[in-house]
């Protein structure tokens, strides 16, 4: 069976985020949480409905999610995975998979809870974690910001205030002083473009507030604070690595015709270039997040979807090849900072890996500067708006005891990072 080798040096990681795993939190997002628990459930049975689902039987559905998702418990992130408590059974589960590198997000309302105050056992918690991934060889990717603020933030108006920028600097200034040489690789932003797009224009994210005028303001916002971040880090600590985590969408015209190409040519415009154009030369690598495609014609989500994931996603692994050969215009290098697929039943996800592995080394072998794959994620963890019940997890995790259970999945995983080589299956799927 022919055998696909890696870069020396590639790096072979999962991620998280701190509102997702950690627990305890009390920020902006736990706040929001209790005041629309009750909402979300009863909304949830009408969401199901739609055609994302159309690919499962509604037993199937059902049987699998009715019962989490219309129970408003499911939208409390309440103790979470509890990782703050349990990051060294998770750490060790990183190394029991060959993993050697970890994306997380420190969080802002543990470090920062008030003001210009900080709280220094926050900190010293983090650089524990930080000294116990580093002591079984595994490299910290730490996110600082990955949606959630603290409430004193979120008053002020959060990503739309006047504010935001001085005050995430101030934040990433303390964190490169705290943790000196600990810390190579920083990721001052996590899809900023959805957080913003979500909160603004769906107005399905705190603060849910429609507005376009609000929705462009908090993106320039959020562009100054990682210049600003950006700058501050550098003065710290010149060597440092830094970039944002990109959410890329491949849209892709199903048929030639002059309205796709328009359409087609103004979605990769807007949302895949627009901010990456303005940051380009503020970043030192760009961290890809890419999940799914939209197919165009004479309109957009015209996927003809065979498969669909949990998450009503279509099951389309190869999309990963597409939107990485779009960066080789920025002449970075890419680190897949995530790609995962919500499935229950670990099937999709064991064909999910090899496939994607496969397209991520023909965009190396293209030209892209593939330097490191995080699969999104190390456990079944809090999925914002949507709760516990998808499960994109390499670790199944049962909520009601903490319990970790290694999944076949990551097991296959882990096998290809210990050889930092893949062997392709017979059925490797199409890449066209």
């Amino acid at each position: 069976m022919p055998k696909l080798e890696f870069p020396e040096g590639f790096l072979w990681g999962a991620a998280t985020s701190s509102h997702q795993v950690e627990g305890g939190q009390h920020n902006d997002w736990s706040e929001w949480e209790k005041q629309n628990a009750e909402r979300l459930a009863s909304e949830s049975v009408a969401e199901m409905e739609t055609d994302m689902w159309r690919g499962m039987n509604k037993r199937e559905k059902d049987a699998r999610f009715a019962a989490e998702a219309s129970n408003p418990k499911n939208y409390l992130s309440g103790m979470a995975c509890d990782q703050w408590n349990r990051y060294d059974e998770d750490f060790d589960i990183l190394k029991h998979l060959h993993l050697n590198a970890y994306r997380f997000s420190l969080e802002w309302s543990r470090v920062e809870p008030e003001e210009g105050i900080f709280d220094e056992v926050a900190i010293r918690h983090y650089h524990e974690m930080i000294q116990f991934l580093r002591n079984r060889g595994i490299e910290p990717f730490v996110t600082l910001w990955h949606w959630t603020l603290p409430l004193w933030l979120a008053e002020k108006g959060g990503i739309a205030s006047l504010d935001f920028p001085e005050c995430f600097e101030r934040y990433a200034t303390k964190i490169a002083e705290s943790f000196s040489k600990e810390i190579r690789f920083f990721i001052t932003l996590n899809e900023p473009e959805v957080a913003a797009s979500h909160a603004y224009l769906l107005a399905v994210f705190p603060p849910q507030e429609k507005s376009l005028m609000k929705f462009i303001h908090s993106v320039r916002m959020i562009i100054s604070a990682h210049r600003r971040a950006y700058a501050a880090i550098k003065r710290i600590r010149p060597e440092a690595q830094i970039g944002i985590a990109k959410h890329q969408v491949a849209f892709e015209a199903k048929r030639n015709t002059l309205i796709n190409s328009i359409l087609k040519a103004v979605s990769d415009y807007v949302w895949n270039r627009w901010l990456l154009n303005r940051l380009r030369n503020t970043q030192d690598f760009i961290g890809l997040n890419v999940y799914n495609r939209n197919v165009i014609d004479n309109g957009f989500m015209k996927n003809d979807a065979e498969r669909i994931t949990d998450f009503g996603w279509e099951f389309y692994p190869e999309v990963i090849y597409h939107e990485a050969m779009d960066l080789k215009r920025y002449g970075k290098p890419v680190y897949v900072t995530e790609s995962g697929v919500a499935d229950i039943t670990d099937i999709m996800r064991t064909e999910f890996i090899p496939r994607t592995l496969i397209a991520v080394h023909r965009a190396i072998e293209d030209g892209i500067d593939i330097r490191g794959y995080f699969y999104w994620s190390l456990l079944d963890n809090f999925e914002w708006d949507k709760g516990f019940w998808p499960r994109f997890g390499l670790v199944h995790v049962d909520f009601a005891t903490q319990q970790r259970t290694i999944r076949d999945s990551a097991r296959l995983y882990g096998r290809i990072a210990e050889s930092n080589s893949l062997e392709i299956p017979e059925n490797r799927g199409s890449l066209d």
